[in-house]
């Protein structure tokens, strides 16, 4: 007959009244029974103790303990094993429960059998499961990785199918359920007072490895846990309302004190540097308070280094003489690539969260729209999706057998082959070369006054900020090439997803993969058969790119969650900043969009739009730019350089863009034969006849009148820079809005398509046709691209400074060349040439910078007659050489040649250069406090947006 070993249960229990029924009916109704309950209640207000005794003091020997209510559970531990001692008992075990963790019926059983099969076995636990659902799994056994993250080896929700059933070695069990030999505990000291309500599990498992003992998991003994104090639905005084914090504060002290001393300084670093990374992911998804609690737990552990040094003296003298088993500690570790992929999971689930937010707020609708059309129709013919479509296949198989795949990437080829000339730089038509480092971006963004031409006081571009953060890895001249190569790719990528969710908004079952790829093709074509490309117009293309990214953003207006609605409003903001930054001008045309938007709201569904939730985020979405561009518009206020608000960026002068040049959808002459751009417009009339998709079709067709609008005036208007004709107001904006706006009204119409049965014969004729049309037009504006595209991109732009200067000018700022061009007769220009010449986000600054009264006079005199003290204040200006470009005007040169102080110098046929004999000093320097001021406010402002914008990623626990 076998001999059944003692047991004493240890029951640890604080306000637990809401669980203590089912736990102690749990622990009666076990089929090996206890010895003895050893019952520690720190503090209850609710009856707790009272409960206690009323279940087991007929039923069990019962010891029943009180303890203050800020009692830890190793202080509470431990007097259980004072009340055994002073009892006389010596059980050979002590099985730990908590007030809510409820132990199935033979869980005390299934710990025993497995201690007698495994003699060496010193702590044993059981399977913990979720409470009250009963099926989710929580932990069969912990461990913890080099950043202090509880390691349980399960995913997230995983339900309990017998998968983890073997009998295995662990670090640690739960003290919920834990079946330790009492010895054992009292030689290890029991848990470490130190860590009075979080971690202790894992720290004792820690200790008794390191001590040579062995822990395993048994899953066939089986605790349903609650997790109260860890769910934050019991609060104590211990962990108040920062559960985190206590959490954080227990795995930071738990790795120091018992991490090897000669590794102990890394760990330090490695746990400092990791925890401000956590402080600031935290901040990404709004968990300001957690973070706050992190960054609280690490101050906390680093100003007590005592605590910690005498934790490591007592883990030290409990190994005694035989050290600890660092082998086995190792083993039993967390692997240290794990908080890697950790934190690769959480971008990726941050990056999925952040882009499927408008397409959650479609996939609910549409599952509402199934549902409530399911009783009344059988669904229309559901075309498979990417996901679903040959999933019994090889990837190579999917994609062979895949036509949208397969023309899907002979699109994206063919976009490669048409910016073939952006290998090994770039520059042409309205695209200046670009600079010879990064820091000359951030130079120019941070400057006040810029030494370009006589010195400018005009903002920089507000692109420059986000060119000088992206070449960071790339370098300027790569960076170019990049934006331009991939800008189509990326605009295509773009208007998939938000057509994709368009489709879904109208109708559940969406637009069938083959229209989405016409959609989204002839979209990424918008900016290169315009022009826009060969034009060296980067910021039109690079707009075209952003456009669908803002527009599938702006998809979260109509989420019913104010929340998601307010986080779409930051989302807008910044990619509408974007899109201001590379666009100017398309502030003006959203801003106007937005208007007439809620202003139709507010006549058709008064009652929703008062609500500031509704109406709130599309302003947001508008207030957004003005904060984060602020360094740019504000000075550019008072500085005369307001008039780039409206121009597109880029050199000028550009050639202008007539109302017949945006209806076909191209840029002053530029682009494809205008036949290829006019199938858009009359495809988008087309799209009217269908009765279903009308509503969607009129409301696109209004996004594009109010664009018109917009174009009208700017289409008009001219501004007094580059030259005497002017320089039109952008309209890359407008045109990208009205290509748009009937891309997405072509697919929805489209999807009539689907359903020609319902329409007339002559409407089914009509529409098929059209349809043929509509597929052909991508294909020739992509064979043109292919072939044509490159046009003023293919021809740089030429240089009157002979090379020699500009060797020169490049050393330092005062060898500036003065470049004259006209006549007397017909006018006299001037520019100067500084540095390495006029490079990517300077020619806004030179052509909107306020001419120089002054400066003009000293030139005028120079030109007019021999004048020494002009050569002199040009000197002091920092200008070296004068270049007279061709071709030279004879009066002029003459003048040049009687002046003192300009010796000629040699210079190309039909050009004419001098040289200033005076040494020239270098340009007079200013400091833009100003400048500073509102730097820092966009420093501040941007994190803060995109913390805002981006989705909160918490985890609920219940699901």
């Amino acid at each position: 007959m076998s001999h059944e070993p003692e047991v004493a249960v240890l029951l640890v229990s604080h306000d637990g009244s809401t669980w203590l029924p089912a736990v102690l009916d749990g622990l009666l109704a076990q089929t090996t029974p206890p010895t003895r309950v050893v019952a520690v209640d720190t503090g209850s207000r609710d009856g707790s103790a009272d409960l206690i005794r009323a279940a087991l003091a007929d039923r069990l020997p019962l010891e029943l303990r009180t303890l203050p209510g800020d009692t830890g559970f190793p202080d509470a531990v431990a007097d259980g094993l004072v009340a055994l001692a002073e009892a006389g008992a010596a059980p050979e075990w002590v099985w730990i429960l908590h007030d809510d963790a409820n132990p199935a019926p033979a869980a005390l059983a299934a710990l025993l059998a497995a201690a007698a099969d495994r003699p060496d076995a010193d702590i044993l636990g059981p399977k913990l499961r979720e409470w009250p659902s009963l099926r989710r799994l929580l932990e069969l056994g912990v461990t913890i990785s080099g950043t202090g993250r509880r390691e349980t080896g399960l995913e997230r929700g995983e339900y309990d199918q017998g998968q983890h059933d073997e009998v295995r070695e662990v670090l640690a069990v739960n003290s919920a359920g834990m079946l330790v030999r009492r010895q054992v505990l009292e030689e290890l000291g029991g848990f470490d007072a130190a860590l009075p309500i979080f971690g202790n599990d894992i720290d004792l498992g820690w200790r008794a490895a390191a001590a040579g003992r062995t822990t395993l998991i048994v899953p066939s003994a089986v605790v349903f846990h609650a997790e109260a104090a860890h769910r934050g639905v019991r609060r104590t005084p211990l962990t108040g309302r920062h559960t985190h914090f206590q959490e954080r504060r227990a795995a930071l002290f738990t790795l120091l004190a018992n991490a090897r001393g000669a590794t102990l300084p890394l760990q330090v670093l490695r746990l400092t540097l990791g925890s401000l990374l956590r402080v600031l992911g935290l901040l990404c998804v709004r968990a300001v308070g957690e973070a706050l609690d992190e960054l609280a737990a690490l101050v906390a552990v680093l100003r007590h280094p005592g605590q910690v040094r005498a934790a490591r003296r007592a883990r030290r003298a409990a190994a005694g003489p035989g050290g600890t088993d660092r082998a086995r500690v190792r083993r039993l570790l967390a692997p240290w690539w794990l908080p890697y992929r950790h934190g690769l999971d959480f971008v990726g689930d941050l990056a999925a969260a952040a882009t499927n937010q408008a397409a959650d707020v479609a996939e609910r609708r549409r599952v509402a729209a199934a549902e409530r059309d399911a009783a009344t129709a059988p669904p229309p013919a559901r075309h498979r999706d990417e996901d679903e479509e040959f999933a019994d296949t090889g990837l190579v198989v999917r994609f062979l057998t895949n036509p949208v795949a397969v023309a899907t990437a002979i699109t994206v080829v063919a976009l490669l082959v048409g910016v073939r000339d952006v290998v090994g730089g770039i520059a042409g038509g309205a695209l200046s070369p670009a600079p010879g480092s990064v820091g000359d971006w951030w130079a120019l963004h941070l400057e006040g006054h810029h030494p370009i031409g006589f010195g400018s006081d005009v903002p920089a571009p507000p692109y420059v900020l986000l060119l000088a953060v992206l070449g960071l890895p790339f370098g300027p001249s790569l960076l170019m090439s990049l934006l331009m190569a991939l800008a189509a790719p990326l605009g295509l990528w773009g208007a998939w997803r938000f057509l994709r969710v368009v489709g879904r908004l109208v109708t559940p079952y969406g637009a069938p993969r083959w229209l989405l790829l016409w959609g989204s093709v002839t979209w990424a074509l918008v900016p290169l058969v315009a022009g826009a490309w060969g034009g060296g117009r980067w910021g039109i293309v690079v707009a075209a790119a952003v456009l669908p990214w803002m527009a599938h953003a702006a998809l979260g207006f109509a989420d019913p969650d104010a929340g998601h609605r307010w986080r779409a409003g930051w989302r807008t903001g910044l990619a509408l900043a974007l899109l201001t930054a590379v666009a100017p001008p398309a502030w003006l045309v959203v801003t106007l969009l937005v208007v007439v938007l809620l202003g139709c709201a507010v006549r058709l569904i008064p009652g929703e739009v008062r609500e500031r939730s509704v109406w709130g985020p599309p302003v947001a979405a508008l207030a957004v730019p003005l904060l984060v561009l602020l360094p740019w518009w504000l000075p550019a206020l008072f500085e005369g350089g307001f008039a780039g608000t409206v121009l597109d960026i880029g050199r000028w002068p550009t050639a202008a863009t007539s109302g017949w040049d945006l209806l076909a959808g191209r840029l002053g002459g530029l682009g494809a034969p205008a036949a290829v751009g006019l199938v858009l417009p009359v495809l988008a009339l087309l799209a009217l006849v269908p009765r279903a998709t009308r509503i969607p079709v009129v409301v696109c067709w209004l996004v594009a009148a109010v664009t018109a609008v917009v174009a009208v005036p700017l289409a008009m208007a001219r501004i007094d820079i580059a030259g005497p004709v002017g320089q039109q107001p952008g309209l890359g904006a407008v045109l990208l809005v009205l290509q748009g706006a009937w891309v997405t009204a072509i697919l929805l119409g489209g999807l009539s398509l689907h359903h020609l049965g319902d329409q007339p014969k002559p409407a089914q004729a009509g529409l098929a046709l059209a349809g043929v049309a509509g597929l052909v037009a991508p294909l020739v504006g992509l064979v043109w691209f292919a072939g044509w595209g490159a046009e003023e991109l293919r021809d740089p732009p030429a240089s009157d400074v002979p090379v020699y200067m500009a060797q020169r000018a490049e050393q330092a700022e005062q060898n500036g060349v003065l470049v004259l061009r006209g006549s007397r007769d017909t006018g006299l220009r001037y520019d100067v040439h500084r540095g390495d010449g006029p490079t990517v986000g300077e020619d806004e600054i030179a052509a909107l910078t306020p001419e120089d009264p002054d400066i003009t006079a000293i030139i005028r005199s120079l030109v007019t007659s021999p004048d020494p003290d002009a050569v002199t204040r040009l000197s002091g200006l920092g200008i070296r050489y004068v270049v007279q470009a061709a071709p030279a005007d004879g009066a002029i040169a003459a003048s040049l040649d009687a002046t003192s102080g300009l010796v000629q110098a040699s210079s190309e046929r039909g050009t004419r250069a001098w040289q200033l004999s005076p040494e020239p000093g270098p340009p007079a320097g200013h400091h833009a406090w100003l400048r500073w001021l509102l730097l820092l406010v966009q420093a501040g402002a941007i994190p803060v947006l995109v913390v805002l914008a981006l989705p909160p990623l918490r985890r609920n626990r219940d699901e």
